[in-house]
């Protein structure tokens, strides 16, 4: 007899983060089966600002998670290179100066040349964040990914989480899906299974789940990880940087850095890929992972008693970091659905999964579409088919910028308007004089005021600076 029990397979930060979520708001025992002989892929890792909801929900100490993980603050990501001109994706200031859906604001910086909103590109060039005591000044963070699993696992074990140490070698399987899992250790049955374990899948396969591969539209399949010194100042960021056959991430963190070069695997190999990031750097590096994937999603995360999460269920490339994002809102859909045990629930989610990855897949397919030409890869990326989803969308985009409307249901999705706008703007999409028009529709007093608006904000500069802000490192140092 098995006593109301969820069963996790993995403990990496999936695993972790979805028994959190799940023993905050479903009343049954969760245990999960981990093993030390299996690695934790990532060197640094980024979050978006659904790691908030995450530490809301779980009632965690955001500033406990800040110190025991190395965490360092993140406002968003620095394409440099990607396009004629470097751009930030930051959306903290457009998203609040709409009219209705209209992103007026940032309509009125792009027909007056403004490349990027000021105020942003001044607080990131000289790594400035607001000097607050009573919470952090960000929602989203970067995390050392080790430490992180340890917090992680430490929060599980103060919760009741049962945590059990084996590794599984097979799983069996009956008419209502998962039956027993066989360990070296020990044999285990459960009410539902869920699927941790990466990107060996090993529940979820025996269940006929089907790769969906993204490889048409993604290109990137291969990434060497290295960790990186400590430096004198931390961006407030995380920083992309195009590289010859794909990009590179450098992610700060207390007392160092991570980094990674992700790239097409056709133009070079994982050495090359080395030699260049060392080139980059200026500095030999030692590579501390060197990962093969295939970008893509299961056709069914949820089959019957099990459902796959992490990069068991999916994976796209490490880009806008919506890994951690897509297992914590992966969470709250099945919260929803797993309570009432019936077919068309299990339907319902798994309908709903395939929507949040096909917004993650359209969005990361975005940032490719620019006008850099200066390798075999980035003229090759050019006659890459963009998915029929994106290629619709962008033809609405070509006379107005996106609004919320144009996203089908929108609850869950990682990626809305405001972010698709930063991209676009930041890639000179649009087309200014169609823009224009749509400006000059409004009435003069409309315009005025959020002309003004815009003026005020960057005018504020000195007095934030002076008054308000202090330095990223120096906020963390302030803080250990």
């Amino acid at each position: 007899m098995i006593d109301n029990t969820i069963t996790i397979v993995g403990g990496g930060t999936a695993g972790l983060v979805t028994a959190l979520i799940l023993k905050s708001r479903i009343n049954s025992k969760i245990k999960i089966i981990k093993s030390d002989k299996i690695g934790i892929i990532g060197v640094g890792e980024g979050s978006t600002e659904h790691w908030q909801e995450f530490i809301d929900v779980c009632n965690l100490d955001v500033w406990e998670m800040i110190k025991e993980t190395d965490a360092t603050l993140k406002f968003g990501i620095y394409f440099k290179n990607w396009s004629e001109k470097s751009y930030y994706h930051n959306i903290t200031y457009f998203n609040r100066n709409k009219i209705g859906q209209y992103p007026i604001a940032l309509a009125i910086n792009y027909i007056n040349n403004v490349e990027q909103i000021r105020t942003t590109e001044y607080f990131h060039t000289k790594s400035l964040v607001q000097n607050l005591t009573n919470t952090p000044p960000s929602k989203q963070f970067h995390f050392n990914t080790f430490k992180l699993n340890q917090y992680l696992l430490k929060k599980c074990k103060e919760r009741d989480i049962q945590i059990i140490e084996d590794e599984i070698n097979d799983v069996t399987i009956n008419n209502l899906g998962i039956d027993t899992l066989i360990g070296q250790k020990n044999k285990y049955k459960s009410d539902f299974f869920i699927d941790c374990t990466g990107f060996k899948r090993l529940l979820i396969s025996k269940l006929g789940a089907k790769w969906q591969s993204y490889s048409k539209h993604l290109k990137l399949n291969e990434a060497i990880a290295f960790p990186t010194s400590d430096t004198d100042e931390y961006t407030p960021y995380t920083t992309a940087t195009a590289m010859s056959s794909g990009w590179m991430w450098r992610i700060p963190v207390w007392g160092r850095h991570g980094n990674g070069y992700i790239f097409d695997n056709n133009f070079i190999n994982a050495e090359q890929a080395k030699l260049e990031a060392e080139k980059h750097l200026g500095h030999k590096i030692e590579v501390a992972k060197n990962i093969k994937f295939e970008p893509g999603t299961l056709d069914k995360p949820w089959i019957k008693n099990c459902m796959a999460t992490g990069l068991a269920a999916n994976f796209v490339e490490p880009l806008e970091a919506s890994s951690i994002a897509t297992t914590i809102n992966q969470a709250f859909v099945f919260i929803n659905h797993y309570s009432f045990e019936s077919e068309k629930e299990v339907d319902k989610f798994n309908i709903k999964m395939n929507s949040i990855m096909q917004n993650i897949r359209d969005f990361i397919s975005l940032h490719y579409i620019t006008k850099k030409d200066d390798t075999s890869f980035w003229k090759h990326i050019k006659c890459i088919d963009l998915p029929d989803s994106l290629n619709e969308n962008l033809d609405l985009w070509k006379d107005r910028m996106a609004i919320a409307d144009d996203f089908k249901n929108p609850d869950y999705l990682l990626f809305r308007e405001d972010n698709f706008n930063a991209v676009m703007y930041g890639l000179g999409f649009f087309n200014k004089s169609n823009i224009k028009k749509q400006v000059d529709k409004f009435v003069p007093d409309i315009k005025r005021y959020f002309t003004n608006n815009i003026l005020l904000y960057e005018n504020d500069i000195n007095n934030v600076e002076e008054n308000f802000c202090i330095s990223h490192k120096k906020w963390i140092s302030n803080y250990h």
